[in-house]
């Protein structure tokens, strides 16, 4: 067993992972695959302590967004079907390669680069082409000289074109449309000119929920199997995977009219216990969160009190009944015991969802239960 050497530490429940991952699954059905996207350290949970859950649970590939990221994963089990949804640079394809990773590709040029290296080795490439359809991030837009591009691309003997995929700006009903309409008139075209495509997707977390006739045979939901709740059309129950805790490392007696920590922005108004929590911005909490966050401790709330600090930070528990050193504080929890969730962390911290989670650093250990 690991020894764990830090109070503060991320709690991930596997079994509310699976259940996400089960609850996607009866909403989309047998004929949709699922590709849960696990960048950014699977959000923060943890991404090659999270995979086998995903993958015991209906995952077809697991998504990430580099290079790096997809060899931690195949590092683990070089069996797991790795996805990379970024660019990989040219000189780096030989990893792609060599490691039978799925690649996005929206150039000839790199499909070029890749089907040299597959042929070398004696393999065939499998990538998913690009299609910008108005999000101006990565891929081509959907023309006809896009269309000769993908079909030349289909003739290279090394490469597989496994899919084809475009994401939406998600900026309305209507704007959605027109990304999708874009999306299905290129593939038709290209299709009529004798390429074919055994994944079509473009639907996210919020996109398969909200919008059934967007799921296509693929799905790329991100936030969702986390329990992050984007949607507004839709209904699917998904549970936060995540708790955040840690521990009081001291208590101090102040009078009123103490200052605390940096520049005294905070000063006692009256007789005060505070109690110093070992985590600070460089775990990831949010530095603005200064006068408005707070954790749970014996089941009551105690404000967050002074500059948030790097490494520590400092609470009221004046009013918290029986704290002492030791005591757990709850960071993120699911609000149940009253504690913050991570949809109240990211309001109060003026950002969405997944930038509260996936910004968590690796400094606080996980925990998997």
């Amino acid at each position: 067993m690991v020894e764990i050497l830090r109070d503060t530490v991320v709690k991930v429940n596997l079994d509310e992972i699976a259940f996400n991952m089960q609850q996607i699954g009866k909403l989309v059905g047998p004929d949709v695959a699922i590709m849960p996207v696990i960048k950014a350290n699977g959000y923060g949970h943890g991404a090659v302590k999270i995979a086998p859950t995903l993958l015991e649970n209906g995952a077809v590939y697991l998504a990430v967004a580099t290079l790096t990221e997809a060899l931690e994963l195949k590092d683990a089990d070089e069996s797991w079907p790795v996805f990379i949804l970024g660019h990989t640079p040219d000189r780096l394809l030989h990893h792609v390669v060599e490691r039978d990773i799925t690649q996005t590709i929206f150039s000839f040029e790199q499909a070029k680069i890749l089907n040299d290296l597959a042929l070398k080795a004696g393999k065939k490439a499998k990538i998913h082409i690009k299609l910008d359809t108005g999000f101006h991030r990565l891929g081509k837009m959907p023309t006809a000289e896009y269309a000769d591009e993908v079909c030349k691309i289909n003739e290279l003997p090394g490469i597989e074109i496994e899919g084809i995929f475009t994401h939406l700006a998600l900026a309305g009903d209507e704007e959605n449309e027109e990304q999708f309409k874009a999306f299905m008139d290129f593939i038709a075209k290209v299709e009529s000119m004798g390429c074919s495509f055994r994944y079509k997707h473009l639907a996210d977390s919020i996109a398969c929920v909200d919008f059934p006739e967007y799921r296509l045979n693929m799905i790329r939901p991100g936030a969702l199997i986390y329990g992050m709740v984007g949607f507004h059309k839709g209904q699917l129950e998904v549970h936060q995977a995540m708790t955040f805790v840690t521990a009081v490392s001291q208590i101090h007696r102040i009078p009123a009219g103490e200052g605390v920590s940096y520049d005294y922005l905070w000063k006692a108004k009256r007789d005060s216990l505070i109690a110093t929590l070992p985590f600070g911005y460089a775990d990831g909490y949010p530095r603005n969160m200064r006068d408005k966050g707070y954790v749970i401790i014996n089941g009551v709330k105690a404000p967050l009190i002074g500059v948030l600090c790097m490494d520590q930070c400092i609470a009221d528990v004046t009013d918290v009944p029986g704290v002492h050193e030791g005591s757990e504080a709850v960071i993120y929890g699911n609000g149940k015991d009253g504690s913050m969730t991570i949809q109240e962390a990211s309001i109060l911290a003026e950002t969405n969802k997944n930038d509260i989670i996936a910004r968590i650093t690796a400094r606080p250990p996980r925990v998997y239960n």
